[in-house]
């Protein structure tokens, strides 16, 4: 994400920026909320006058248009934030409109901002200038490649042996096929992860060196015991990715996940659920508050969520959002959507 404007007054005011990414895209819908004002060019249809004949005829014509948000979508497939709400500022004000957000867009927000869209922000601009992690899990005859996301890991192909496990040909066809499909999204920035059980990710090396040594010099191996969902989130576990991005964001969530379950599992220093997390922030024991994105995103809507952060904040805790398109977010979905690792048991 690109920032190219900032004029706020206390938490207050506008923001211009440029999503650059699908992940900016992702941040934008925990960023923008209903009762924002957003600012963006869009196609509107403009009556001509021209054709009374014919007056249902009419053109599209690039505009600048100011809406009040009032519900979002945000489009992964199809690489898009969807905004709507009526317009306020320029032509046909009073009348509803869609924004569609795509990379590359430059959009103004003007909104009272939270501390945590703000680190979104910072995050999202961060994440601009460290390499981009792709994750290829193999092993004899089957084999997943995977992107990490801010919001999780996608999923990108599934690449299987045409018959049995097979040498020779069939399987230096698997090789050449799962090669081509590595290659194919890749635009020499990204660092790679070959990862999975045995000695098939050797093997795989060495075919790419023969054929691609510079991509092959991208790429870190790592073991792991199983390929597919799990194989990615074994890489994330040891740390693959962190030793290729100074920060992780999934790494960070999937071990704030793990030692709260941790100390749940022990009876020890967790809260979770709304109830038990208040009742551990009036002791002022919170250490780590962790939200899941959806879960933060409802009660934003209902207004009742943000003075008890602001409350943990003040008492030195901080806040951490999960997100819910990964397992660690689902996970803490599961538990209410709210949770605390604390500073002592309570």
């Amino acid at each position: 994400m690109r920032v190219l404007k900032k004029n706020l007054k206390g938490n207050e005011g506008e923001i211009t920026l440029v999503p650059q990414t699908l992940d900016d895209l992702w941040h934008l819908k925990y960023i923008i909320e209903p009762g924002d004002l957003v600012f963006a060019l869009t196609k509107r249809k403009v009556d001509s006058a021209t054709d009374k004949l014919r007056p249902e005829k009419s053109e599209k014509k690039t505009v600048r248009l100011g809406i009040l948000v009032e519900s979002l979508e945000f489009h992964k497939f199809s690489n898009r934030l969807r905004l709507h709400g009526p317009i306020e500022h320029g032509m046909d004000e009073g009348s509803y409109h869609t924004l569609n957000i795509e990379q590359g867009n430059d959009i103004s927000i003007v909104k009272v901002w939270k501390g945590d869209q703000l680190e979104r922000i910072e995050e999202a601009e961060a994440a601009a200038k460290r390499p981009k992690v792709i994750i290829v899990a193999v092993e004899e005859g089957d084999a997943d490649i995977g992107f990490v996301r801010h919001y999780g890991i996608e999923l990108y192909a599934h690449v299987r042996q045409s018959s049995g496990k097979g040498e020779g040909s069939l399987r230096e066809d698997f090789f050449e096929t799962l090669l081509e499909k590595l290659k194919y999204p890749l635009t020499g920035e990204e660092s790679i992860v070959l990862a999975g059980p045995g000695f098939t990710k050797e093997d795989f090396l060495n075919y790419v060196k023969t054929r691609e040594p510079e991509l092959a010099s991208r790429i870190l191996i790592e073991d792991t015991s199983s390929i597919g969902m799990s194989g990615f989130q074994e890489v994330l576990r040891r740390g693959a990715v962190d030793r290729l991005v100074e920060q992780s964001r999934l790494s960070r969530e999937a071990a704030l996940m793990d030692e709260l379950l941790k100390e749940i599992s022990i009876d020890g220093k967790a809260a979770y659920g709304m109830e038990e997390v208040c009742k551990a922030q009036d002791y002022g024991a919170i250490e780590t508050l962790l939200v899941a994105d959806e879960y933060l995103r409802q009660e934003r809507e209902e207004g009742s969520i943000d003075s008890f952060i602001r409350n943990v904040e003040y008492s030195k805790g901080k806040l951490v959002v999960l997100s819910t398109e990964f397992e660690p977010g689902q996970k803490l979905a599961a538990l209410g959507g709210i949770a605390a690792i604390l500073r002592f048991r309570i």
